[in-house]
């Protein structure tokens, strides 16, 4: 205020042009959308409602279990089999992913392949087909009479029914997380740098590793965390392949299940809020580290 005074005094302006400036210093900057009250009470109700309150009658149902349930139930050999299932496949599967979704987006991006808009709508199948259609599909494929499955037992590898069948449905319905979210970040980054860089004398890897690799590896991580969040929830599409066979290849959802047809209600819940816990935690750490990236390319 004392600057914009000087200065106007400088330029020998009347004092009653100061008000309006001073007037415009106080003002309040404008909000940039529109009604933001009414969109941040709605926001707050549709978290409040869809998401906060199912989670929190999880957590309260929960605590109806005594403490001596607690551990029989963090001791059982069954439970523990089921979580290590489907945490041990949902991140198998999502690290396979990674690299076969970056491999895919980068073909779709910069190749112009025949019926390409024709492959890049198949990659959005999984999101769009049922997964117990799903689930049906690969199980007719790789079981042991089908047109995969009966080369795979000649050389000794079964799907279905294992823990690898497990793995290759939420390969098939986690691939389109990791190409829709490399798939932006390749199409924005300009070709002409990976040129130049050629030109500088670097190689193939170098160019990769230095150039695009940056580029793309919050993308990457973006995909790695939807595709792993959905493998450990995955419910229709696994039970099918399976075999859902105690210790062997039953997921922590499939027991969640089992246990509400038992009326073990707490149970259930209980199972509920480790697979909930767990999967916060994980989450949690996969943004930490997505943020820390994030910060590193900007500087």
């Amino acid at each position: 205020m004392a600057s914009l005074t000087k200065s106007a005094l400088r330029s020998n302006a009347p004092a009653g042009e100061l008000q309006p400036q001073a007037h415009q210093l106080r003002q309040r900057p404008s909000r940039v959308l529109p009604g933001f009250r009414l969109t941040l009470f709605c926001t707050a109700l549709y978290l409040l409602i869809l998401v906060l309150v199912p989670i929190s009658a999880v957590l309260l149902k929960s605590m109806s279990l005594p403490l001596d349930g607690w551990w029989k139930l963090l001791t059982n050999v069954r439970v523990l089999s089921a979580l290590k299932i489907s945490f041990g496949s949902a991140l198998i599967a999502a690290l396979a992913n990674v690299f076969i979704g970056t491999l895919l987006a980068w073909v779709l991006v910069r190749y112009r392949l025949p019926g390409h808009r024709f492959w890049d709508a198949l990659i959005d199948l999984p999101f769009a087909l049922p997964t117990a259609v799903a689930g049906i599909a690969l199980t007719a494929v790789y079981a042991p009479d089908g047109s995969i499955g009966r080369y795979l037992q000649t050389l000794g590898i079964e799907v279905t029914y294992t823990p690898l069948g497990i793995v290759v449905a939420l390969l098939f319905i986690g691939l389109p997380f990791v190409v829709r979210t490399v798939q932006p970040v390749l199409t924005e980054l300009d070709a002409g740098v990976e040129e130049a860089a050629a030109s500088l004398g670097a190689n193939h890897w170098q160019i990769f590793h230095r150039v695009v690799l940056p580029a793309i590896r919050p993308a990457i991580l973006t995909g790695f965390a939807l595709a792993f969040a959905r493998g450990i929830g995955e419910y229709g599409s696994v039970i099918f392949i399976a075999g859902n066979m105690p210790k062997v290849s039953e997921i922590a959802p499939l027991l969640i299940y089992i246990k509400l047809e038992q009326y073990d209600y707490a149970g259930a819940t209980a199972v509920a809020t480790i697979m909930l816990l767990l999967s916060f935690a994980l989450l949690l750490l996969i943004n930490q580290q997505q943020r820390r990236l994030n910060r590193f390319q900007r500087k």
